[in-house]
Order: structure tokens, then sequence, then C-alpha cells
């Protein structure tokens, strides 16, 4: 299995915001400069987010994003459920015609899904703030000290 490239720059944007100290907005613009990917891409992977009140996006000038709750009330399966469109490990996973005729009765499909539900399972025990605690170094190697920088006029 391998997740999307949305659903990775969604949990490390919820990265970003989690070490946004206070909670405060975080400018589209910082993100995709910390991360080396473009706005744009970075506006598409946070409609979902938002839609699913897992983030708040605010607009104009002053606007920016920051996380809908607290980041150790934010697990990874909650992102990964909202970001991923399918968990197909096999054809036979997916609706509509499938050509197995042991489809209904096959011991390999019972497997996928035990492994399925052990993944997700491993995912709710993880909160954005576990992934950004456990990395004290990330505000610097995010370059999120020289906004704090900016922000008070020292830069």
């Amino acid at each position: 299995m391998r997740l999307t490239k949305q659903t990775n720059y969604a949990i490390r944007m919820m990265m970003y915001c989690g070490a946004n100290c206070e909670g405060r907005l975080a400018r589209v613009q910082d993100i995709a400069g910390a991360y080396g990917v473009s706005e744009l891409f970075l506006f598409k992977v946070l409609q979902p987010l938002v839609e699913a009140k897992l983030m708040v996006s605010v607009r104009g000038r002053k606007g920016g994003v920051r996380l809908a709750k607290p980041a150790g009330e934010i697990t990874l399966y909650e992102v990964v459920r909202v970001t991923e469109e399918s968990f197909a490990m096999a054809e036979c996973f997916e609706a509509g015609e499938v050509d197995c005729p042991l489809v209904d009765s096959c011991a390999l499909n019972g497997a996928f899904y035990e492994a399925l539900n052990a993944f997700f399972s491993v995912l709710q025990r993880y909160t954005i703030e576990d992934l950004v605690a456990s990395r004290p170094q990330m505000r610097r190697l995010l370059g999120m000290m020289d906004l704090d920088n900016q922000a008070a006029g020292t830069a």
C-alpha cells in the first residue's frame, strides 16, 4: 500500500500548523516554501481538510490556516481517511464487477482486510501532536524560527 502525495502533504501541513505556537495562523506561502511545493497544490490538499473540519482557513491579507482543534485531538487515521480515495489493496476490494469466482469465500481477502484494519489501528494511536512533539528541532528545520523573528520585528 502506498499513500498519495496529497495525504503526505496534508499530514505535513498539519504538522507545520501543529508546530506553530499558540495556534497562530500560518501562511500557505510559508508552508509551501518550507516543503518545496506549490501553493496551488497545498490549497488543493487543504480543501478536504477544511471540509472535514480538521483545519480552518481564514481569507484575507492577514489570513492563513490553522488546525481546527488541538493537535493532540487529530489522529493520523482521521487525516488519511479524509485524503485517500480508496483503500483497495487488491482488485477484489473494489466495488463493482469482480472476475474472481472466490470473491465471497477467499482467505486472501480476509487477510488483506485484517492487515488494513491493523494499519488503521496504528494510525489511530498517533496524533499530529505526537509527530511534532517528538521532533523539537522541527520549527528550526522548517524555517519557522525566521518567521518568529520577522513577526517580532527582529529579522
